[in-house]
């Protein structure tokens, strides 16, 4: 059998998600899993922005969330 979605219903599928829900200001709930976290202020960095990190995290994975 080809690779088909099943429209035989009359549903469209994009209805079976929940409703989106705004916070406050247009946030985002986030839920992440991870080992540290720190909080700091984006420094200016010529065109762009920079993040100091600890040297021990160098190498490993990071997410960074704008959180205002």
């Amino acid at each position: 059998m080809t690779n088909q979605k099943n429209h035989d219903n009359g549903q469209n599928p994009e209805n079976d998600k929940e409703p989106v829900v705004d916070a406050p200001n247009n946030k985002v709930k986030f839920e992440i899993y991870g080992e540290e976290m720190l909080e700091k202020r984006v420094k200016s960095s010529g065109n762009s922005g920079r993040v100091y990190l600890p040297p021990n995290w160098v190498g490993h994975k990071v997410k960074i969330i704008r959180t205002d």
